[in-house]
Protein backbone atom coordinates (compact mmCIF):
# COMPACT_ATOMS: atom_id res chain seq x y z
CA UNK A 1 0.00 0.00 0.00
CA UNK A 2 2.66 2.39 0.38
CA UNK A 3 4.80 1.36 -1.90
CA UNK A 4 1.76 2.17 -4.04
CA UNK A 5 1.24 5.83 -2.58
CA UNK A 6 5.40 6.36 -3.53
CA UNK A 7 4.72 5.12 -6.87
CA UNK A 8 1.59 7.58 -7.05
CA UNK A 9 3.51 10.57 -5.77
CA UNK A 10 6.75 9.84 -8.36
CA UNK A 11 4.15 10.25 -10.79
CA UNK A 12 2.92 13.11 -9.59
CA UNK A 13 6.37 14.60 -9.45
CA UNK A 14 6.80 13.76 -12.65
CA UNK A 15 3.69 15.36 -13.64
CA UNK A 16 4.88 18.85 -11.86
CA UNK A 17 8.33 18.85 -13.54
CA UNK A 18 6.63 18.26 -17.37
CA UNK A 19 4.06 20.84 -16.34
CA UNK A 20 6.82 23.58 -15.43
CA UNK A 21 9.02 22.40 -18.18
CA UNK A 22 6.06 23.24 -20.89
CA UNK A 23 5.77 25.91 -19.06
CA UNK A 24 9.17 27.32 -19.97
CA UNK A 25 8.99 26.16 -23.38
CA UNK A 26 5.97 28.17 -24.23
CA UNK A 27 7.47 31.00 -22.70
CA UNK A 28 10.53 31.10 -24.93
CA UNK A 29 8.70 30.14 -27.90
CA UNK A 30 5.92 32.84 -27.37
CA UNK A 31 9.24 35.40 -27.14
CA UNK A 32 10.23 33.79 -30.33
CA UNK A 33 6.84 34.30 -31.95
CA UNK A 34 7.16 37.70 -30.96
CA UNK A 35 10.53 38.49 -32.23
CA UNK A 36 10.06 37.03 -35.48
CA UNK A 37 6.28 38.77 -36.32
CA UNK A 38 8.45 42.24 -35.39
CA UNK A 39 11.44 41.44 -37.90
CA UNK A 40 8.58 40.14 -40.35
CA UNK A 41 6.63 43.15 -40.15
CA UNK A 42 10.31 45.35 -40.12
CA UNK A 43 11.11 43.19 -43.87
CA UNK A 44 6.82 44.24 -44.99
CA UNK A 45 7.73 47.93 -44.30
CA UNK A 46 11.10 47.62 -46.09
CA UNK A 47 9.35 45.89 -48.83
CA UNK A 48 6.36 48.36 -48.90
CA UNK A 49 9.20 50.76 -49.03
CA UNK A 50 11.59 49.58 -51.84
CA UNK A 51 8.12 48.90 -54.02
CA UNK A 52 7.56 52.44 -53.73
CA UNK A 53 10.95 53.70 -54.41
CA UNK A 54 10.63 51.78 -57.26
CA UNK A 55 7.01 52.87 -58.98
CA UNK A 56 8.50 56.14 -58.19
CA UNK A 57 11.69 55.19 -60.32
CA UNK A 58 9.72 53.58 -62.95
CA UNK A 59 7.11 57.22 -62.90
CA UNK A 60 10.26 59.12 -63.74
CA UNK A 61 11.39 56.96 -66.42
CA UNK A 62 7.86 56.87 -68.17
CA UNK A 63 7.92 60.34 -69.39
CA UNK A 64 11.74 60.35 -70.59
CA UNK A 65 10.85 57.09 -72.63
CA UNK A 66 8.63 58.88 -74.71
CA UNK A 67 10.44 60.83 -77.28
CA UNK A 68 8.80 64.01 -79.22
CA UNK A 69 8.81 62.07 -82.39
CA UNK A 70 6.86 59.12 -80.62
CA UNK A 71 3.92 61.95 -79.20
CA UNK A 72 3.64 63.24 -82.87
CA UNK A 73 3.20 59.72 -84.40
CA UNK A 74 0.84 59.20 -81.54
CA UNK A 75 -1.23 62.10 -81.82
CA UNK A 76 -1.92 61.78 -85.81
CA UNK A 77 -2.83 57.81 -85.28
CA UNK A 78 -5.84 57.35 -85.98
CA UNK A 79 -8.12 56.01 -83.61
CA UNK A 80 -9.30 53.21 -85.46
CA UNK A 81 -6.17 51.76 -86.44
CA UNK A 82 -5.20 51.61 -82.53
CA UNK A 83 -8.83 49.50 -82.08
CA UNK A 84 -7.81 47.40 -85.14
CA UNK A 85 -4.10 46.84 -83.68
CA UNK A 86 -5.83 45.32 -80.77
Amino acid sequence: MISEFQELSDKIDRLAQLAQSLRSENYLLRQANALLSAENLDFKNRLLQAQQRVEAMLAQLEPADASPEDEAEDASANPDDFDAAR
